[in-house]
């Protein structure tokens, strides 16, 4: 029988190439083509990919984390990692890194993680693979016990691995989960942030966005626009001004990509590594004893007129900083950070100037959501009460405002942090319990002789209680219930009010407070977790 005549399916190779193959590298040379290998790394997209980044205004994930830590202090993780996508030729489109540039440094010294999407390469859209990269940091983050943050600029899914990106994603919200409460997360918006890529950030702490150049949407215009009929912008829909404004979705916004990430350093300053550390303290060069007579007018002798909370908190902490958290979201109420007498704090501060200082339902939701964290991160709270109650009206009703209130209160109650609590003003109905009062938890309750705690304001008391009286009477009516309830005294009889004090004084007696109640311990009772009327 003849022979079949053998096949050979290798590819044929030289004999040049063949002794190529069996040459040993030298030392030298190994680290040549490691050097070539990393500097192919760090090109992400290529040189063109980076040019067309430049031109439209943004930095590269690299140039990002280069500005936000400290000089030559980062270190890269998964540097050479590359997707394993054999699908629509994928296979023959490997790039290094593979869109995420991620790794760990310090911020003022202090150790940080921190991972960048890729613009340039796939639009940082997000793979298998590169999710897995996030998953490491997240999970070194949660075991070091480090802030980490997230510098968003992505296309979304990567649409050529399917189901293997959005469980990417799956898993990196679960993460942020368990961290939440845990470690400090924080999320800046470089860029687009679409469908799924949003839920990561909305499940971290703090979200930065910059003006005119980042977005946010579960779904585009184009989308919209093919579903509903609506026509609007990306900028309209989700940008950096729509949610700092409207939403409330993101707390801070930058002029500038630069800007952006010094205030999230800015903001880190003010915050502990992880839950079981205190809150930061630094050097005070700023007398705790301080008077400022201003502060004795600040309160206009009229009820009814307005003034500015943020007089009163500049005046009051140390060196006049005030490190403002969503001051564009219900300005009605004003929160952020301070230093006082060298400690972190957290303040929350009616706002007469905006609708009265009336609590709605984006006011409580902002507010509680901001003490709860400072609650997780033992961070004092310092609140500042001139309320005249909840905003009436069938839009607040049926929008949920008894359940969105109920926000405020749960939030406040929960809390086991040092809380100090100062009534400068009004202080009517339901809104005196939930503005940190003594009756749910509030340490130290000062106020203001011009304070007025109430039921309601003397108009609408004397209304109802002599609805039949005629004018003149009622006017009398009137001049005595404002001398006998329409001050702090009946409070401070019953010793829900601590202390009454000149305003001048308030910067030594606030600070006198936390350092009073700086080793403050109490224990609620154990359980799996409460639940929130969300």
């Amino acid at each position: 029988m003849k022979e079949e005549k053998k096949t050979n399916n290798e590819p044929k190779t030289t004999k040049k190439a063949t002794e190529e193959s069996k040459k040993v590298l030298t030392l030298e040379e190994k680290i040549k083509v490691f050097e070539k290998r990393i500097k192919l790394a760090e090109l992400g997209g290529g040189e063109n990919k980076i040019k067309k980044q430049h031109e439209s205004g943004k930095m590269t994930a690299r140039e990002r984390i280069d500005i936000f830590l400290d000089t030559g202090t980062f270190v890269e993780i998964d540097k050479l990692v590359v997707h394993k996508c054999t699908d629509f030729g994928m296979e023959k489109s490997k790039i290094p890194g593979d869109g995420i540039v991620a790794g760990y440094g310090k911020v003022d010294g202090r150790l940080v993680y921190v991972f960048a999407y890729d613009f340039t390469v796939f639009g940082g859209s997000l793979s298998r693979t590169n999710a897995d990269k996030i998953i490491k940091l997240q999970k070194l983050a949660l075991k070091n016990g480090a802030p980490i943050i997230g510098i968003n600029d992505s296309g979304g899914a990567r649409i050529q691995e399917g189901i293997g990106s959005l469980g990417g994603y799956a898993d990196i919200f679960y993460n942020n989960t368990m961290a939440s409460g845990v470690i400090p997360q924080l999320s800046a918006i470089m860029g687009p942030c679409a469908g799924g890529a949003v839920y990561s950030p909305a499940l971290t702490d703090f979200v930065f966005m910059v003006k005119e150049k980042s977005y946010m949407f579960v779904t585009g215009p184009d989308v919209i626009k093919a579903v509903t009929h609506e026509d609007v912008t990306k900028e309209e829909l989700g940008g950096a001004f729509t949610h700092n404004s409207k939403s409330g979705v993101a707390h801070f916004m930058g002029d500038n990509e630069e800007t952006t990430l010094m205030m999230m350093r800015e903001l880190l300053s003010f915050l502990p590594s992880n839950n079981m550390e205190d809150s930061p303290i630094r050097h005070c060069d700023d007398d705790i004893h301080r008077e400022d007579e201003k502060l004795n007018t600040l309160i206009p002798e009229d009820p009814n007129k307005p003034y500015d909370i943020k007089e009163l908190i500049y005046s009051v902490v140390d060196n006049g900083y005030f490190f403002e958290v969503s001051p564009h979201f219900a300005a009605n109420i004003v929160i952020g950070y301070a230093w006082m007498g060298g400690r972190s704090v957290g303040i929350v501060a009616n706002q007469p100037a905006v609708l009265a200082g009336v609590l709605d339902i984006n006011a409580s939701i902002k507010a509680a959501r901001f003490i709860r964290f400072c609650d997780a991160f033992n961070i004092p709270i310092i609140t500042l009460q001139d309320v005249p109650g909840f905003l009436p009206g069938t839009i607040q009703e049926h929008a949920g405002i008894i359940r969105n209130g109920a926000k405020l209160v749960f939030a406040y109650s929960e809390a086991t942090v040092p809380k100090i609590t100062l009534i400068t003003r009004k202080s009517y109905g339901g809104a005196y319990c939930v503005m940190s009062s003594k009756h749910i938890g509030a340490d130290v309750n000062l106020a203001y002789p011009s304070a007025e705690i109430a039921v309601m304001g003397p108009e609408g008391a004397v209304n109802i209680l002599y609805r039949n009286v005629d004018a003149e009477e009622k006017a009398k009516i009137l001049q005595d219930y404002k001398e006998r309830f329409a001050n702090p005294y009946q409070a401070a009889e019953l010793g829900y009010i601590d202390e009454i004090i000149l305003p001048k004084q308030t910067r030594l007696k606030l600070i006198q407070a936390l350092e009073m109640t700086e080793n403050k311990t109490v224990n609620n009772p154990p359980k799996k977790h409460g639940n929130i009327p969300l």
